[in-house]
C-alpha cells in the first residue's frame, strides 16, 4: 500500500477522436499492467483494454467510464478513463466528482473543439488541476502552437508549455524537455526505450527561446520562480518542478505536454507530470456537511486513524449483483465491516467483497483506506450516497445531473419480454441518473429521456443484448418548456361549503419572468404582512404554486423562469385549511399565467461540425434549413469547422444527412446550449396539435366510461 504522498486519483477526459482510451491503453502498458497494446478500431477486435462492452468496441467509442489502477515509479495512479461524446456527459461528472486531477486530452490538429469546453467546465465546477496533453501530432495538420494559444484564448487557461516537438506531422520524431534542456526520443517497436539526448542543433534557438517563454509564463504565477527571473538566474531544474506543482495545485498554471499516443510518443514523459505536478489527496481540500449541525460544513482529512467517509459516485449492475464504485476520503474501511448510509435515512450495511477495479477484471482486497478508488460488492445504495463508519453523520455534495433534453415512447415488441423490460430500465436508471423513466397517464405510453439521440439508441440496444427485449422506439420528443414574458397578477377565492365545515382561501399577488441567469426555474416570494394569510398557511401557498408549474396549459410540459410572490389574501377562523390555500395558489397562478403572456421554450444545441473544404456550401445551407444559426466558421488545412446553433427539434436525422452531404467524410458533435423562445408560428401549431390530442384524449375516455 503506498503511502498518500504517492497516490494519484487521475481521469482523463476530452472531445470525442481526441485519444482518450488510446492514452489510457498506453499508460496500461507502460506502467506494465498489460502486456499487450490493443487499439480502439483495431483489426484483432479485442479493443482496448478499457473499451470493454461489445457495444464500444463495435462503436469504436467510449460508452462507461472504466476504472482502473496501475503503478509508475513509486507512484500509485487511479486511473479513470471517461467517454467524450456529451451524450454520455454524466459518466464525466461523476469521475472529476471525486478525481484529485485531470488529463485534458487534445487533438494536434483541431484543437480546442465543443466538448472540451463543456469538459473545461466541469473541471472548473469541482475544482480539479489538470494537465494538458496536445496529442496525435504525428497527423497532418497538426499544430501544438496553435492549440496552446486555444487553451489560452478559448479556455482562459494560463499555460506552461514544457515541451516542444522535434519534427512534424508525419516526421514527428520526438519532444524537447524545456526543464532539462534535452531532447528526448522513445526508441524500441512500442517506444518502451526512453532516450535522452542532446537537442538538434537545428532546434537549438527554437528550444533556448522556448525554454524562456516558459520561466516567463511561469514567473506570472509562482513568487519564487520570478525573483529568479528578475535577477536573471539561471532556473534549474530543481526549482521548475516544485514551481510547476505548486501553480498546478493552486489553478494558477496548465503545464502543456505533447506526443503521440498512438506512434507511442511522450506518454511516459506524461505520467513522469502525473507524479511531479498532479496533487496527492492530501493536498485537495474535501468539505462535508455535518447533518448533526445544520448542514455545517467540516474539512475531511486524508487520514487512516479518522472515522471513515466514502462517497459513492457509480453503480453497475453486474453478474453478482449491484457493484458500487466507492472514492474513500477519510478513514479505513474493511471487508466485513458495517458501514452506514448517511444519505438514505442512517441504513447500516456490512461490506461483503472489497475489490479494485481494473476495466471489468477485479482483485479482491482486504481493506481501502483515504486517496483510494475501490468497488463494493453487495450493498445497496444511490449514486451519490455518503457512507461512514457511524461516528458521525455527515454527507458529501453530490455531482451536478444534468437536464434531459429528448424522450422517446418505448414498448417491447413481445409482451411477454414485459418482466425483463422492467429490470432494464430499473437497472439503467439506478446507474445512470441522467436516464429517466416517466409513464405518461394520457397515453398510457412508457417514456425514456436522455442527453441526445445516440444516449437513448445505445440503452435500446443494451436491453435488446443484455435483456433479451426488443424494444420498438416512437418518435422522439423534445424537451420543451413553457414560461412567461411579463407580470401577470391574480387575486383567486377558493370558497367551497359541503354541509360541515367547508373550505375557505383566498390568495393574492402576481407572477413575473425570473432573470435569465436564475440558477433555479422557479421562485416563492412571501411579502404577506399583517397575518392576511396565517403563517402555517404559507408552505400550502409554495405547494399549490409548485403543483401549478408541472404541467403547463400551452402544451403540457413543465413551467420554468416564473417567480410567484403573494402580498395579501384572507382566512376564514373555521373553513381555512392547508387544502383550501394550496388549492387558492393553484387556481390564482393559472388565473395570472394568461396575464403574463405565456410562450414555449425549446432546447438549442450547439453544433460543432468538421468536413472538407469542398462541402463548406452543402454543409451551411443544412444547418440554415434546420433554422441553425451560424457562430463562426475555422478553415484548417482543407478542413472547414463550423460551429452553430440549431434546435434540438430540427437536429434529428442530420448525421444521416451530413454523410450524404460530405461522401461520409464530415462529423459533428452537439451539446445543448440553453433554452430559446420558439417561433410564433410553430408555437402555434404546437399549442393546436395538444388541444387536438387533448380532445381526442378525452373523447377516447368518454366513449369507455360510456360503454362501461
Amino acid at each position: 500500500m503506498s503511502s498518500i504522498e504517492k497516490i494519484r486519483n487521475i481521469g482523463i477526459s476530452a472531445h470525442i477522436d481526441s485519444g482518450k482510451t488510446t492514452l489510457s491503453e498506453r499508460v496500461l502498458f507502460y506502467t506494465g499492467k498489460i502486456h499487450k497494446i490493443e487499439e480502439v478500431k483495431g483489426k484483432s477486435g479485442v479493443g482496448a483494454t478499457m473499451d470493454f462492452m461489445d457495444l464500444e468496441r463495435e462503436k469504436g467509442i467510449t460508452i462507461q467510464s472504466a476504472a482502473t489502477s496501475c503503478e509508475w515509479d513509486d507512484c500509485a495512479i487511479n486511473l479513470i478513463d471517461t467517454p467524450g461524446h456529451v451524450d454520455f456527459t454524466i459518466e464525466v461528472e461523476r469521475a472529476l466528482r471525486v478525481l484529485d486531477g485531470a488529463v485534458l486530452v487534445l487533438c494536434g490538429v483541431a484543437g480546442v473543439q465543443s466538448q472540451s469546453y463543456t469538459v473545461d467546465r466541469q473541471m472548473r465546477r469541482y475544482q480539479v488541476p489538470r494537465i494538458a496533453f496536445i496529442n496525435k501530432l504525428d497527423r497532418s495538420g497538426a499544430n501544438p502552437e496553435r492549440v496552446t494559444e486555444q487553451l489560452r484564448d478559448k479556455l482562459n487557461l494560463h499555460t506552461i508549455p514544457v515541451q516542444i516537438p522535434i519534427g512534424a506531422e508525419d516526421r514527428f520524431e520526438g519532444v524537447v524537455d524545456l526543464i532539462r534542456s534535452k531532447a528526448v526520443y522513445f526508441d524500441g517497436p512500442k517506444g518502451e526505450d526512453v532516450r535522452f539526448a542532446d537537442i538538434p542543433e537545428e532546434l537549438v534557438a527554437d528550444a533556448r527561446a522556448a525554454r524562456h517563454r516558459m520561466i516567463e509564463s511561469l514567473a506570472n504565477v509562482d513568487d519564487l520562480i520570478a525573483e529568479k527571473y528578475l535577477r536573471e538566474e539561471e532556473c534549474t531544474p530543481e526549482d521548475l518542478v516544485p514551481a510547476i506543482r505548486r501553480a498546478t495545485v493552486a489553478f494558477k498554471g496548465t503545464p502543456v505536454l505533447m506526443g503521440s499516443a498512438y506512434k507511442n510518443k511522450g506518454v511516459q514523459l506524461l505520467l513522469d507530470a502525473v507524479r511531479d505536478y498532479l496533487p496527492a489527496p492530501s493536498e485537495v481540500e474535501n468539505i462535508a456537511l455535518d447533518q448533526d449541525r445544520g448542514e455545517a460544513e467540516i474539512t475531511l482529512a486524508s487520514d487512516t486513524g479518522k472515522p471513515f467517509v466514502g462517497l459513492a459516485f457509480k453503480l453497475e449492475d453486474g453478474r453478482y449483483g449491484q457493484l458500487t464504485y466507492m472514492r474513500v476520503y477519510q478513514g479505513k474501511v474493511s471487508k466485513g465491516d458495517f458501514i452506514v448510509n448517511c444519505s438514505a435515512g442512517r441504513k447500516k450495511v456490512k461490506v461483503p467483497r472489497l475489490v479494485r477495479m481494473h476495466a471489468d477484471e477485479m482483485e479482491d482486497i482486504a481493506s481501502a483506506e483515504a486517496g483510494d478508488i475501490v468497488a463494493l460488492f453487495g450493498v445497496e445504495c444511490a449514486s451519490g450516497d455518503t457512507f461512514t463508519d457511524g461516528r458521525i453523520n455527515v454527507t458529501m455534495t453530490s455531482m451536478h445531473v444534468p437536464e434531459a433534453v429528448i424522450s422517446l415512447a418505448v414498448e417491447p415488441q413481445d409482451k411477454a419480454a414485459q418482466t425483463n423490460f422492467s429490470k432494464a430500465l430499473n437497472r439503467f436508471t439506478r446507474e445512470d441518473p441522467t436516464f429517466r423513466v416517466s409513464r405518461d397517464e394520457e397515453s398510457g405510453q412508457t417514456i425514456i429521456s436522455g442527453m441526445g439521440e445516440l444516449h437513448l439508441d445505445i440503452y435500446i440496444e443494451r436491453m435488446k443484448r443484455e435483456y433479451n427485449c426488443v424494444v420498438v422506439p416512437g418518435r422522439p420528443q423534445v424537451k420543451y418548456r413553457e414560461t412567461i414574458t411579463q407580470r401577470g397578477e391574480f387575486s383567486y377565492t377558493h370558497k367551497k361549503q359541503t354541509g360541515g365545515s367547508g373550505q375557505y382561501g383566498r390568495v393574492a399577488g402576481y407572477i413575473e419572468p425570473l432573470p435569465s441567469d436564475h440558477e433555479g426555474g422557479y421562485e416563492f416570494v412571501d411579502e404577506i404582512v399583517g397575518g392576511s394569510i396565517p403563517r402555517e398557511f404559507i408552505p400550502a401557498c409554495d405547494k399549490g404554486f409548485k403543483e401549478a408549474i408541472k404541467r403547463g396549459p400551452m402544451i403540457g410540459f413543465p413551467i420554468v423562469g416564473v417567480r410567484c410572490l403573494i402580498n395579501d389574501g384572507q382566512s376564514h377562523p373555521v373553513d381555512s385549511s392547508e387544502l383550501a390555500f394550496r388549492t387558492a395558489a393553484l387556481m390564482g397562478f393559472r388565473e395570472a399565467y394568461n396575464k403574463a403572456k405565456p410562450t414555449i421554450l425549446e432546447p438549442i444545441m450547439l453544433v460543432e461540425v468538421q468536413f472538407p473544404e469542398e462541402f463548406q456550401g452543402a454543409v451551411i445551407g443544412q444547418l440554415n434549413q434546420r433554422r441553425g444559426t451560424i457562430a463562426s466558421t475555422e478553415k484548417q488545412e482543407a478542413f472547414v469547422t463550423a460551429v452553430a446553433e440549431v434546435p434540438l427539434a430540427d437536429m434529428f436525422g442530420y448525421a444521416t444527412d451530413l454523410r450524404s452531404a460530405t461522401q461520409g467524410k464530415g462529423e459533428f458533435s452537439m451539446e445543448f446550449k440553453r433554452y430559446a423562445e420558439v417561433p410564433k408560428q410553430a408555437r402555434d401549431a404546437m399549442i393546436a396539435d395538444y388541444k387536438e390530442k387533448r380532445e381526442k384524449d378525452g373523447g377516447g375516455r368518454s366513449q369507455k366510461r360510456a360503454a362501461g
